[in-house]
C-alpha cells in the first residue's frame, strides 16, 4: 500500500513541476507608462481616409470614456481629445501646418486590459473626411500623430510617410 501512495504523490508533483517550467517561459510584455506610437498606415476612399498607428501602452490607461468630461478632460481643454493629427502640405519644399477650424482631433475610446498585467499593444485606426482637408491634386501632404493617455503621458510624434494627393 505505501508504494502505491508513493507513486499517487510522484504525478502530480511532475504536474506541478511541469506547470512551474512552462508558465517560466510565458514573458510578461514590459513597455514604457508612456504611449509609444509608430506610423502604420494611410489608405484612401472614395470620401474618406484611414489613417493607422500601432502603439504600446506599460500600464494600460488609453482611451477616455463618455463621460471623461471634468477636468483635465473637460470640453475646450488640451486633453479632451486624447489622439491628435496635424496635416501638413509641401509648399516649395517647406512643410507647412495647415490649420482648420475644427482640428484633426479624436477621442480614442477607452482601452483598459483585465487581469495583472495592464500592458497594451495594438493598433488605433481614425477616418479622415476628405470633405475637411483642402486638396490639390499634386500636392505632397503628411500626417503627425501623438497619443495622450489617462495619466497625460504624451507619446513621442510620428509622421505618415509623404502622400501625393490624386
Amino acid at each position: 500500500m505505501r508504494n502505491v501512495r508513493s507513486a499517487g504523490l510522484k504525478v502530480p508533483g511532475a504536474v506541478v513541476a511541469a506547470v512551474l517550467l512552462l508558465s517560466s517561459c510565458l514573458k510578461t510584455e514590459e513597455f514604457p507608462v508612456e504611449p509609444k506610437i509608430g506610423f502604420k498606415s494611410y489608405g484612401t476612399f472614395a470620401d474618406s481616409a484611414s489613417l493607422t498607428i500601432s502603439f504600446t501602452d506599460g500600464d494600460g490607461d488609453i482611451g477616455l470614456d463618455q463621460g471623461d468630461t471634468l477636468s483635465p478632460y473637460e470640453p475646450g481643454s488640451t486633453y479632451y481629445h486624447n489622439f491628435f493629427v496635424d496635416y501638413y502640405r509641401r509648399v516649395n519644399g517647406v512643410w507647412m501646418l495647415q490649420e482648420f477650424p475644427l482640428p484633426l482631433y479624436y477621442r480614442v475610446p477607452r482601452i483598459t486590459p483585465t487581469g495583472q498585467n495592464k500592458a497594451l499593444e495594438g493598433d488605433i485606426a481614425v477616418a479622415i473626411y476628405a470633405a475637411v482637408l483642402p486638396q490639390v491634386p499634386g500636392d505632397t501632404v503628411r500626417f503627425k500623430v501623438r497619443l495622450a493617455d489617462r495619466a497625460l503621458h504624451m507619446s513621442n510624434e510620428v509622421y505618415s510617410n509623404d502622400i501625393i494627393v490624386p
